[in-house]
């Protein structure tokens, strides 16, 4: 694994932090503070292997913005495939399916 594309992807989730806040007015604080404490990779690792979907994922959900999740965000960007394990891609797309979120890798 590449720290590069570690830290690339961090920062796609920090974009996404700010997009749930301006695009669907949701201040993830608790996605926020996890970043800043956590880091990028082991904040997403902790949220897919999760046996239960977190409050911002529900609240994401509640406003029609499962796009800006955490599992969204790695299942359709292949470019983050290689930082997590089958298993954990699989969790995620069975969570995005569980909540009918249809994605598009690209």
């Amino acid at each position: 694994m590449s720290q590069d594309l570690a830290e690339k992807f961090e920062q796609a989730l920090f974009t996404a932090y700010l997009r749930a806040k301006n695009e669907a007015k949701y201040n993830a604080s608790i996605f926020y503070n996890m970043l800043n404490t956590r880091g990028g990779l082991s904040t997403a690792k902790f949220l897919i292997n999760s046996s239960t979907v977190s409050d911002g994922y529900t609240e994401l959900h509640r406003r029609k913005r499962l796009d800006l999740t955490v599992e969204a965000i790695v299942v359709e960007d292949k470019r983050w495939h290689e930082l997590f394990e089958p298993e954990e891609l699989l969790k995620a797309k069975k969570r995005l399916s569980q909540y009918e979120y249809t994605w598009k890798e690209v």
